[in-house]
Parts: C-alpha cells; structure tokens; sequence
C-alpha cells in the first residue's frame, strides 16, 4: 500500500471510524513530540505542542498509529495513555 492509496494527492482529508483526519496528522504529531520532550523548549512552545497532541489523539487513533507503533519517551507515553 502506498501514501495515495489511503489518501490521494487531490484530498487533504480522509473520514475513519466518524474522525476526519487532516493530511499531516502524523508529521505533526512527530514535530510536537520533539518540542514537547525537549527540555530546551520555551514552555509557551511546550504548552502548544501539548495541545495539539492532544487535539490530534483522536485522529491518530483512527488510523490505529499507536497500535503499531509504540512511544519510547515514558513521559509523552503517559500523556497521551492519560488522554
């Protein structure tokens, strides 16, 4: 299966179990992940990132990311099995 096969290049969006999830769901979860376990991070930056885990939880649990694919930082990994 390639990129197109779950959502072609003329969508930006795709509905799974009732959840829109937005073309780029996943590559920013990954970039808030890095701000947010940054310890450097200026807190308003860390605070955002946070949020927009969080809001993106219900979209990466409808493609079934993280029953694939496992969260190594123990402290990101609480936050989003809290949520």
């Amino acid at each position: 299966m390639q990129a197109q096969d779950i959502l072609p290049d003329h969508l930006d969006t795709v509905e799974r179990n009732g959840v829109v999830i937005r073309k780029g769901s996943v590559g920013a979860f990954l970039a808030n992940a890095r701000t947010w376990c940054d310890p450097a991070s200026d807190p308003g930056a860390r605070m955002r990132a946070e949020r927009d885990i969080l809001d993106a939880l219900p979209a990466l649990r409808a493609l079934g990311l993280f029953e694939v694919l496992a969260i190594r930082d123990a402290a990101l990994r609480d936050l989003v099995e809290a949520h």
